[in-house]
């Protein structure tokens, strides 16, 4: 694979994953551009974009790991803290995030092949990021600013990961429909976005050991350099753009992000027209 198809794919990844813009779907974009243009090599197949979406995706799952160690940290302490009978805040977030995190893990495992078949297309992802730019506007501007995660309910953690099976159609975005979620019942933007990319823990390492461990057992499994640079590549990019996300919300809202979509959804439904 050429080294130009790596360097694009994982700066994408790690600057959309995390930012409210859709990281699937600037990948579906990427790859449709790469053939568009017929860059594509003949060495290249469905196995090996597959395996470097992967690269790119436990990139960015270092990434916030890293960013979030001390919530982690914590999560693990409350799970050894529950063995010993007490119940701490770390455990308590623990639960949060799995509860949150079930609707989509039941919806993905039944019926991902599917929705990935039938809805990965420009068109698809040029609507999606029109619609969810509006509800990203709409419950940022709607929703107090009152909450944090400590007065988060079991309820409110379904609900937002009920939300985040809408995900699943590329150019939702999963970070920005959690967003959303969190901001029209209340939580401060920097805790919205805090529990969304804690959320996004299970989301992406529960896929990706699947599908990594499927190419691990295949006989013409290679583990290439590309994909090592590729996760490298992605961790860095996600990295920093988390930090200016979090900074950017302690003292403005998503505007930039919904003008950003907008136009790109315009300019999309333009070219497909």
């Amino acid at each position: 694979m050429a080294l130009l198809h790596v360097f694009v794919l994982a700066i994408v990844q790690g600057l959309t994953e995390f930012l409210p813009v859709s990281s699937s779907g600037h990948l579906v974009l990427v790859w449709e551009g790469v053939d568009y243009a017929g860059l594509s090599v003949p060495q290249e197949t469905a196995r090996s974009r597959l395996l470097l979406d992967i690269a790119v995706h436990v990139g960015t799952l270092l990434a916030v790991c890293l960013y979030y160690y001390r919530d982690l940290g914590a999560m693990l302490g409350g799970l050894f803290a529950l063995l010993a009978g007490r119940v701490t805040p770390g455990a308590k977030l623990v639960f949060l995030v799995a509860v949150a995190s079930v609707p989509l893990g039941l919806v993905g495992y039944f019926f991902l092949d599917r929705i990935a078949d039938s809805l990965h297309n420009i068109e698809v992802v040029a609507w999606t990021t029109i619609i969810f730019a509006l509800v990203l506007f709409v419950t940022d501007r709607v929703g107090m600013t009152l909450r944090r995660i400590e007065h988060m309910t079991i309820w409110t953690a379904l609900l937002i990961g009920c939300c985040q099976v809408l995900a699943l159609i590329p150019g939702t975005s999963r970070s920005g429909i959690t967003m959303s979620a969190a901001r029209l019942l209340g939580f401060e933007r920097t805790e919205a976005a805090r529990f969304s990319l804690l959320m996004a823990i299970p989301a992406i390492a529960g896929p990706g050991l699947l599908l990594a461990r499927k190419f691990y057992q295949a006989p013409d499994f290679q583990f290439g350099h590309e994909v090592i640079l590729a996760a490298g590549v992605s961790f860095a990019v996600a990295f920093i753009t988390i930090a200016v996300m979090i900074r950017w919300l302690q003292y403005a809202g998503f505007a930039p992000f919904v003008v950003y979509r907008l136009l790109l959804g315009a300019a999309l439904l333009y070219w497909i027209a």
